[in-house]
């Protein structure tokens, strides 16, 4: 689904269809980071067109702002635009961050506008794009509301002092399951996920590394912050190990949710906002944050190299820094707020959300929570094809 506000037509860039994840996997990530790391080096930024164009181009996915009673609009945007006078072209066309990266990282190699001002990638793609050199340094002197941002995701380790990013919404990963499907019980361990033979064949692991291989490593007392590759083989390991089991069901991006409503898949790795949003039909859903942790992260903005309109962006950006905006996206989408006082201005509309601690976390959830570490170009494509292997194996 694509939602736009404003008049001004999509520029070209966005009217064109993504590389499919097979056709992705077909290349490997070898490949991609090969054909990313060109000879055109580092371009020079681009002219900025801000004070003479109103607009601004954001890529986001799915499902993942406030949207009108009616469903034909955005409240937030269509107030910045009102404030502002910038018209926001809003397109829901980042689904996967590796597919999203296929499309763009030949445009940034060679130095060309993505037609994108801004977009929203996961810390780990992220640390990526700082790597190759192809986002720009946020210019925080224009953006005084960040420093509102959540005092535990100011300083990440793959962008220190965040000069290069700032979140937009952030999650846990954690276990997901369905009583109508385990018998009742609750999955509380990663251990109970791999080994409980009622699951046997009805549990599903995320096609994302960084959570599968994650939470593996915490159930196995290896911080996913600062692990070596022999730990890495351990827990890959032990994976694979569970697949030969006849334990999984598959592996899945956020499409378990249908499976996990409908009770074929009895418990799962899954992301909070998904199962904040599945649990206000279905009580019988639970969900867990395993006591030996549990994964943090986020999706962030970033100004990629070539964007036509960086100034507009981080106007952008500096608004949903405010209490009250970011408010009113958390009370649609159910993700973990990056701005601190917006729990305080949602508390007033709907404390019922506010008060949900998967949402508004405590401290002591908090405590327990990693951020997977940052990787090397060498790391990212032997982890990456490692763990492709044992989905396609």
């Amino acid at each position: 689904m694509t939602n736009q506000v404003g008049e001004a037509p999509l520029p070209a860039a966005f009217q064109r269809g993504l590389v499919t994840r097979r056709s992705l996997l077909g290349v490997g990530a070898a490949g991609l980071l090969a054909a990313c790391t060109g000879k055109s080096g580092r371009p020079k930024p681009t002219a900025d067109r801000s004070a003479r164009e109103a607009i601004v181009n954001w890529s986001n996915w799915p499902d993942y702002i406030d949207v009108s009673n009616d469903g034909l609009s955005h409240p937030t945007l269509t107030e910045f635009t009102a404030a502002s006078g910038i018209t926001v072209h809003y397109t829901e066309d980042y689904y996967d961050n590796e597919e999203f990266y296929a499309e763009v990282a030949p445009q940034l190699a060679a130095g060309q506008d993505t037609g994108r001002d801004v977009w929203c990638a996961t810390d780990w793609m992220v640390a990526r794009l700082i790597r190759l050199g192809y986002v720009q340094r946020l210019d925080r002197s224009a953006m005084p509301n960040l420093s509102r941002l959540e005092p535990s995701l100011r300083d990440v380790e793959f962008d220190r002092g965040r000069h290069y990013s700032v979140p937009w919404q952030s999650g846990f990963t954690g276990i997901a399951f369905n009583r109508k499907a385990t018998g009742g019980h609750a999955v509380d361990t990663v251990t109970q996920l791999f080994s409980d033979s009622s699951l046997r064949g009805r549990v599903t692991l995320l096609t994302d590394m960084q959570d599968t291989v994650g939470l593996t490593m915490l159930d196995m007392g290896i911080d996913p912050a600062a692990f070596t590759d022999a730990d890495f083989d351990r827990a890959m390991a032990r994976l694979t190990a569970v697949k030969a089991s006849g334990q999984l069901k598959g592996f899945t991006g956020n499409d378990y949710t249908q499976g996990l409503a409908d009770s074929t898949i009895a418990a799962c790795l899954a992301y909070t906002g998904d199962i904040v949003q599945l649990q206000a039909d279905n009580p019988a859903l639970g969900y867990t944050l395993p006591k030996s942790g549990h994964l943090l992260w986020s999706d962030n903005f970033v100004i990629p190299n070539g964007a036509r309109h960086k100034a507009n962006a981080e106007k952008l950006i500096n608004y949903y820094y405010r209490p009250a905006t970011m408010a009113a996206v958390e009370d649609y989408v159910d993700y973990i707020s990056p701005v601190t006082g917006s729990r305080e201005a949602l508390l007033k509309s709907d404390p019922d959300t506010a008060k949900n601690t998967l949402i508004f976390p405590t401290p002591a959830i908090l405590a327990r929570a990693h951020v997977f570490r940052g990787m090397t170009k060498d790391q990212d494509t032997r982890y990456n094809r490692a763990f492709q292997r044992l989905i396609d194996s």
